[in-house]
């Protein structure tokens, strides 16, 4: 059996997610990091100058500060100049990582209180224009949209959206059930946001708007609880433009920036500080699988994990599956047998968005205020990777 002993996750708070160039494309990634980890160093009644490490996770450095990042948020967050920091990238479980690797520092010792963060603000990515450091010659030359870098396969250089179009091919998915999920996961973020379910995890944060007017960002801008089936029905195929795909911008995931943050330290040392123990991370499993069908990457990395600890799925009282595309959950739902009511109940990533970095961090703050709210004992985190593999870890509910 592998895994952690007595690692602890507390406290966490994340911004509200912005549409993709709206509310927070101005705002520089460090500054929603900071926010989001002031935010749950108040939660857990921590003073920053006990932290000793902070992980960021990142896909896409933006901003003058984006290669040192992880360190330009520690110490704006207060922490001491003797701390330390790092930063990770694991495609779309960046943000999961980022647990993963503070959790590593402290079972190896190298640390004991631990700041797990990750966002990014993908507004910012800019274009690239890679002629002109060497002087173009003569003639027009191309700007590249970074953000291609960031949603192209890089064996094949497909869009993220074809290697789902080709789940759906190999596997027999139709339209109908991928805006069905769409349908359901825009409804649940809208009863969560209604019942304030979501603002619980929401650090609002004060925007400046034109003329050095000042507004307080409070909700996550991509939710469209009012969207119809008959809407989502009618939009057109967004990667196969012949007209014959299924994947489309209503079964996809959103395109947001934000940032997020947990506590994650050792047992003794969240009892020594009175961090709130909420719960345990136990354990995490990674795998790959063919990148031209990366969607399929929950489904092993679920089964990878239960293997480890000895579970079944009907031992999970709740998922958190990534929607990078509504065929990733319709796999994992009819692979593993996981039941729709015991998942991404408050939306996912069709709704609410995606920003890798970020993703991970929101799920397992979703996963641990469920566990809390209703008693359960185990959550499963997981998620698709482009490139090829999938990702899961496991927390244990310690308030039961």
């Amino acid at each position: 059996m592998t895994g952690f002993q007595d690692i602890i996750l507390s406290a966490g708070a994340r911004t509200p997610l912005g549409d993709f160039g709206k509310s927070l494309r101005d705002t520089p990634l460090s500054t929603l990091a900071v926010h989001a980890v002031k935010e749950s160093l108040r939660r857990a009644n921590l003073l920053a100058k006990d932290v000793d490490h902070l992980v960021f996770g990142n896909t896409a450095p933006v901003d003058h500060d984006g290669l040192f990042a992880s360190r330009k948020i520690a110490i704006d967050a207060g922490m001491p100049i003797e701390s330390a920091a790092m930063g990770v990238s694991r495609a779309c479980g960046t943000g999961s990582q980022a647990i993963v690797t503070a959790a590593q520092q402290i079972a190896s010792g190298h640390s004991h209180v631990a700041i797990a963060a990750g966002g990014e603000n993908y507004s910012r990515v800019p274009y690239l224009a890679h002629q002109v450091r060497w002087g173009a010659q003569r003639g027009p030359f191309e700007f590249v949209d970074g953000l291609d870098y960031i949603y192209r396969c890089p064996f094949t250089r497909e869009l993220m959206g074809d290697t789902a179009e080709n789940m759906v091919a190999r596997f027999g998915y139709s339209r109908q059930a991928m805006d069905e999920w769409g349908y359901m996961s825009q409804q649940r973020a809208g009863a969560a946001m209604k019942s304030g379910f979501l603002a619980r995890q929401i650090a609002p944060i004060e925007l400046t708007g034109p003329k050095g007017s000042k507004h307080l960002f409070a909700q996550d801008e991509f939710p469209r609880p009012e969207v119809t089936l008959e809407k989502l029905a009618s939009l057109k195929p967004a990667f196969r433009k012949d007209g014959k795909g299924s994947v489309t911008a209503g079964n996809s995931s959103g395109v947001t920036d934000g940032a997020a943050a947990l506590v994650v330290a050792s047992l003794s040392a969240a009892q020594r500080l009175g961090i709130p123990v909420q719960a345990r991370l136990l354990d995490w499993a990674v795998v790959g699988v063919p990148a031209e069908i990366m969607g399929s990457g929950p489904v092993p990395a679920i089964q990878r994990l239960l293997a480890q600890r000895q579970l079944k799925v009907a031992d999970i009282d709740y998922f958190e599956i990534n929607e990078a595309f509504a065929v990733v959950n319709l796999h994992a739902e009819r692979e593993l047998g996981v039941p729709r009511e015991r998942t991404n109940l408050y939306g996912g990533g069709i709704s609410l968005g995606h920003p890798p970095g970020a993703t991970g961090l929101r799920m397992t703050l979703t996963a641990m205020h469920h566990l809390a709210d209703t008693g359960g004992r185990y959550a499963i985190i997981s998620m698709c990777l482009g490139s090829g593999m999938g990702m899961a870890t496991l927390i244990e509910n310690v308030q039961v």
